[in-house]
């Protein structure tokens, strides 16, 4: 096969590995084109062929995968279509980059056709994941630990390591089948077969990881309620049907039985001071009535910081009812749909092609306490943050329950918000607590602390979800090192990998 044809090959493979991730979840395909990425590396005459390889793997992964941004900036954003299609290439093309480092530093690291460098393979796609989550604020879609959840025993690395031990676990596994292919192929049936042994105890590992119960449950269940109002995108941030949001969320509320009551994100898609006070205070007595507390998502405005002309408009969370109100304010947000990097140099540019509401937000404080509402401790975190583990893990510290609000409307009937949830339920198993999901659109779901999917609402469908859950209390080690873990697993694999090279080359 001559090196174009590996190219679109392996575009195609990454394109196919979509299919591991929600909504289709077939769990153990990313480890089956991973595998076929890692032999293609192990293969590469030069750093830069196996660096072409890793791009066009995540062309495929991405386009495929995260294309669906199109229908955010185009469909609700306003944004001219070819500009969207040129935007998300872009986006797509950046995002390639970090398969392609990890093709190149697996190339320079070890010699072709090592055992070796299937072994750097495993590491150097971890730690391109890794960096991909947090360089330039990060964007942590599609890592393939992901895939694992539901059902995949892989999972159970989440808590000890977060998603990146969990994706090393997958680039090991993949590493390991690409190595037994080429030993059958070889005709050594015993390295073959030490490869499987190898397989096999990577997913024990995770299965006995899995029965550890890293938190403790409370001794009550909360009766919680998750609205889905199921207002479209379109009219959400329309003037003249403010009125109709008041009105629908309001009536929800008394029709819940919940003592906690979650709305999804910017509910009332106006400023706190905008909202009637009649509005506010029938929710606040609808809750007191029961003894709890409703969390509602709307923006806040609060004065310039010294040295600033403008207002600082946050994304936020309040509660009404029993407890005291409090606030939260969005603290990671969205480049370029709540923040304009660079804004004086883009922000003009950014505006005049894309009108996204309130595209200028300021980031909440980093230390924001779990909310005290309807005897939990809810460690709140508002859409995009929830992809991004090792903070999420950090702040739900002292938390029992964790809830995210979120209007996923922007992405239409894609796979995003499935994708969404998934990602959510990795957070879930990752600290070892219940993840409430309250979207505008769906999916509107509870994920129990082991990850797993109880109930959803039908998608854009109005509703009110009604059940039980349970808080828990305790640490897992995630919480306590973060991706620490995971980084230095995956360092030390890439090192022994450099290592075993020099060894075999000398």
């Amino acid at each position: 096969m001559n090196f174009p044809d590996r190219l679109l090959l392996l575009a195609l493979a990454g394109a196919l590995t979509v299919f591991g991730f929600a909504p289709f979840g077939v769990a153990l395909l990313p480890i089956a084109t991973l595998a076929l990425l890692f032999m293609l590396w192990r293969d590469a005459a030069t750093p830069r062929r196996a660096a072409a390889q890793g791009f066009a793997f995540g062309l495929g992964l991405f386009g495929a995968g995260v294309s669906w941004i199109y229908v955010a900036l185009q469909t609700f954003g306003g944004m001219p279509a070819p500009l969207a299609a040129i935007g998300i290439a872009g986006f797509c093309a950046y995002l390639a980059l970090w398969p392609a480092l990890a093709g190149w530093a697996v190339a320079r690291l070890a010699p072709a056709g090592s055992a070796g460098r299937l072994a750097a393979a495993a590491g150097a796609w971890t730690l391109a994941e890794w960096l991909r989550g947090f360089v330039l604020t990060g964007f942590q879609w599609l890592s393939v630990g992901h895939a694992e959840l539901p059902g995949s025993t892989l999972a159970g690395f989440a808590p000890v390591g977060g998603i990146f031990l969990v994706s090393l676990a997958v680039a090991a596994v993949a590493a390991l089948v690409a190595y037994a292919i080429d030993e059958t192929a070889r005709y050594r049936p015993m390295r073959a077969v030490a490869a499987a042994t190898g397989v096999a105890a990577l997913f024990a590992s995770g299965m006995l990881l899995d029965r550890i119960e890293w938190t403790t449950p409370n001794a009550t269940p909360l009766a919680v309620t998750l609205v889905q109002g199921n207002i479209p995108q379109e009219q959400k941030f329309d003037p003249d049907l403010r009125e109709r949001a008041f009105r629908i969320y309001t009536e929800l509320v008394a029709a819940s039985k919940g003592k906690l009551v979650v709305l999804p994100e910017s509910a009332f898609p106006v400023f706190a001071h905008q909202v009637p006070p009649e509005t506010m205070d029938a929710i606040a007595t609808t809750m007191r009535a029961r003894g709890g507390d409703a969390l509602v998502g709307l923006f806040i405005a609060l004065p310039p910081e010294p040295g600033e002309n403008a207002p600082r408009l946050h994304n936020s969370v309040v509660s009404l009812g029993t407890s005291s109100t409090q606030v939260y304010r969005k603290r990671h947000l969205v480049p370029f749909g709540e923040s304009i990097p660079a804004r004086a140099l883009l922000g003009p540019l950014i505006e005049s092609v894309l009108a996204i509401p309130l595209s200028d937000q300021a980031a909440g404080p980093d230390e924001q306490a779990p909310l005290d509402v309807a005897g939990e401790k809810v460690a709140l975190n508002i859409c995009y943050e929830d992809a991004f583990g090792s903070e999420l893990a950090r702040w739900a510290r002292g938390s029992t329950l964790l809830v995210n609000v979120t209007n996923d409307a922007w992405y239409g009937r894609s796979i995003g918000p499935w994708q969404h949830a998934q990602i959510a339920a990795m957070r879930a198993k990752e600290t070892g607590r219940p993840m409430l999901r309250a979207t505008n659109t769906g999916v509107t779901g509870v994920i129990d602390a082991d990850g797993t999917p109880r109930v959803h609402l039908p998608w854009f469908r109005r509703g009110l979800l009604e059940t039980q859950v349970v808080g828990r209390t305790g640490e897992t080690p995630f919480m306590r090192w973060g991706d620490a873990i995971a980084v230095l697993a995956a360092a030390l694999v890439l090192a022994a990998a450099f290592l075993l090279g020099r060894r075999a080359s000398g």
